[in-house]
C-alpha cells in the first residue's frame, strides 16, 4: 500500500500584514552565494559583505504536502531525536539541521518562527493520514518549531528522513524536510533536499522548481568535535524577500 499524494497548495514567500498573509510577493532572482553557518568548528559570520548582498536569491517555495502535523505538543524544543517521557532515541542517521534566515540583502532576519516536519527514517510521518506500510517509530514525532536568534540563526537535531513512493507510478519522493518559516514581512514554505540523493534527478516537485533549484539543496559536512562522530552536518540558509 502506496500514501496517496497531497494537494497541498504552492506557497511562495507571501507579504504579512498584522499577521495575516495578504498578499503574494514577486520573488527576484539574483546570484546565490555561499552559505554562512555553522556550531562548535563553523563560524557564523555577523552578515554578508555588501559585494555579496547583491547576489542572494529567495529559497523556492513548494507545496505543504498532505502530513502537516495535526496535533503539536505545547512544548518544542529542538531535539527531534528524542520524545520526552521515552527512554529511547529515534532510530536512524543523526544530523543537525542549522542554517540563518536572511533577506535578499543578507541580513539576519531576528525571530523568524522556523517550524520543521518530516518523514521517520523508514519514510513514514507521524500522521494519521499516512497509509505508507512503513513502520512508525515511537521515539519519532517528526515536528519541531523554534524561532531564530539575532543573527538569524535556527538549528534542530534530528534524523535524515527516508524515501517513500506515492500514489502516482514511477514516483517516489527523495529524504526531504518540510519548513514553514514566518519572519517580519514573508511567509515562506518550501521544502529542503539533500545533496547526491539518485532520487533527486526524478522528483517531479524538485525538478519543477525554475528558479534558483539549487536554493534548496543544503550542504551536508562532517561532525564538529562536539557531536555525535557519526551524525552529520546539513547546512542550509533560508533566503527570504523581504525578511
Amino acid at each position: 500500500m502506496i500514501r496517496s499524494r497531497g494537494r497541498g497548495v504552492a506557497c511562495r514567500s507571501q507579504r504579512l500584514t498584522g499577521g495575516n498573509v495578504m498578499e503574494t510577493v514577486g520573488l527576484s532572482r539574483r546570484q546565490v552565494l555561499g552559505i554562512a553557518v555553522g556550531a562548535g568548528g563553523l563560524a557564523f559570520p555577523g552578515r554578508f559583505e555588501a559585494a555579496f548582498a547583491q547576489g542572494l536569491k529567495p529559497t523556492p517555495g513548494e507545496i505543504l504536502g498532505p502530513f502537516y502535523p495535526v496535533i503539536k505538543t505545547v512544548e518544542q524544543g529542538a531535539d527531534l531525536t528524542v520524545v520526552p517521557g521515552k527512554p529511547g532515541r529515534a532510530a536512524g542517521q543523526i544530523i543537525h539541521m542549522m542554517g540563518r534566515v536572511l533577506n535578499v540583502q543578507g541580513d539576519p532576519i531576528k525571530g523568524a518562527r522556523v517550524e520543521l516536519w518530516q518523514a521517520n527514517t523508514h519514510g513514514r510521518y507521524t500522521h494519521p493520514s499516512d497509509k505508507n506500510p512503513a513502520p512508525l517509530d515511537p521515539n519519532f514525532e517528526g515536528f519541531a518549531v523554534q524561532n531564530s536568534d539575532a543573527e538569524g540563526r535556527y538549528r534542530f537535531k534530528t534524523i535524515k528522513p527516508g524515501a517513500y513512493p506515492t500514489n502516482t507510478p514511477n514516483w517516489v519522493r527523495p529524504p526531504h524536510l518540510h519548513f514553514e518559516v514566518t519572519g517580519k514581512v514573508n511567509r515562506l514554505i518550501t521544502q529542503m533536499y539533500f545533496p547526491g540523493e539518485t532520487l533527486n534527478d526524478k522528483d517531479l516537485l524538485l525538478q519543477n522548481l525554475r528558479n534558483n533549484r539549487d536554493g534548496a539543496i543544503a550542504k551536508v559536512r562532517p561532525p564538529t568535535a562536539d557531536v555525535e562522530p557519526e551524525s552529520r552536518i546539513v547546512v542550509w540558509d533560508i533566503v527570504l524577500d523581504k525578511g
